[in-house]
């Protein structure tokens, strides 16, 4: 079992007060996380005592948590209906630990109560078939952003991994107005650069790319480019840069790499359009063998079904190892104020521009 995992300096340290005072402070928003890291004794999406306990700790106000399938499954909508009945059940059944998000205002209500918010959120639009009617049935149980594609193709438009870079189809423009009218949020993740540029346009309402990295720094197609970035800014939307290896291509990401996606993402976009989606668990990694073992099993799975991004490697954590904690974004906060950015500048990356758009796009 590992302990624990190298930290940041900051951690090694101690935390600075003006960063305790920040993260005490802010909307803390991760744009795309899980309920649940991964443990061996996990059944599928309980919640074991120690990541109640990690979660409760976290001091993060709200997580967008993907509810639905991905890669075109046929049972798409019958798989992401039951998904969101069983996880309806686990927040209303945690009524002192989680709190369901709907709203904007919901996510005062959560900060104030500590409880962690939980927004549901789909990375596909297979689900929903072809019948937009479908957008208000998943909108009523709880859904409130939604990915047009995954990295494959769908009805939608062109995912990151066709080389085609099709856009989004008839279909899909109908698809992000039918969003719109429903007060759901357009996330433009894992869709191809066109598709996300054709996105961007289509919407009335903000849209947000939840979890990428940036092109510009590491060339693959997971990660977004500088010209979508700016788009996405002009339309007042937000780019959660992630902790995942595509940070780094051919190794592992550290620290320094999630700082130099965050601010290349500043000076293209400004510091209104910038946020963290880590895509990763609340919890800690803490038995490395046996995540190991899960990290080799996945990239299997994946590679089987055909949409395993370039950079997603089995040798490589889907992590970083300095922020492997529940309080990450304290301690990126730390390292960031550390680095000469402001307090306000720190509190928008946190989540107050992904709070911002909320309200815009919900609304």
């Amino acid at each position: 079992m590992l302990a624990a995992l190298p930290q940041s300096a900051a951690a090694q340290t101690k935390l600075s007060r003006a960063a305790q005072q920040v993260y005490a402070r802010a909307t803390v928003i991760d744009g795309l996380s899980y309920l649940t890291a991964f443990d061996p004794a996990d059944a599928p999406g309980s919640l074991l005592p120690r990541f109640v306990s990690e979660l409760r700790s976290s001091g993060i106000t709200a997580i967008n948590f993907t509810v639905g399938s991905v890669g075109n499954a046929p049972s798409a909508f019958e798989d992401s209906v039951g998904t969101l009945a069983y996880w309806n059940g686990i927040v209303s059944r945690s009524p002192d630990l989680l709190m369901k998000v709907e709203r904007h205002e919901d996510l005062a209500r959560a900060k104030q109560s500590g409880r962690l918010g939980v927004i549901f959120g789909f990375q596909d639009s297979t689900m929903f078939g072809t019948d937009l009617g479908n957008v208000e049935v998943f909108r009523d149980l709880g859904v409130r952003i939604v990915q047009p594609t995954y990295n494959l193709r769908n009805l939608a438009g062109d995912g990151c991994l066709e080389p085609a870079n099709g856009g989004l189809s008839k279909h899909g423009h109908d698809l992000v107005a039918a969003l719109n009218k429903a007060g759901m949020l357009v996330d433009m993740s894992h869709a191809g650069s066109r598709t996300q540029m054709d996105g961007i346009k289509a919407s009335s309402k903000p849209v947000v790319v939840s979890h990428s990295g940036c092109r510009a720094l590491a060339d693959t197609p997971r990660n977004t480019t500088d010209e979508v970035i700016r788009a996405l800014a002009s339309k007042g939307g937000v780019l959660g840069i992630y902790f995942m290896p595509f940070l780094k291509i051919g190794s592992q990401p550290h620290a320094e790499d999630v700082w130099r996606h965050l601010e290349h993402a500043i000076n293209v976009a400004g510091e209104d359009h910038v946020g963290l989606g880590t895509d990763g668990g609340v919890p800690a990694i803490t038995n490395m063998d046996a995540y190991r073992k899960h990290l080799q099993e996945s990239h299997e799975r994946r590679t089987k079904a055909g949409f395993a991004a370039p950079g997603e490697s089995a040798d490589v954590m889907l992590i970083v190892p300095e922020y492997n904690s529940p309080r990450r974004f304290e301690l990126l906060a730390d390292d960031l104020l550390r680095r000469g950015h402001s307090s306000a500048r720190v509190e928008k990356i946190l989540g107050g521009n992904f709070a911002r758009v909320f309200r815009d796009a919900w609304s």
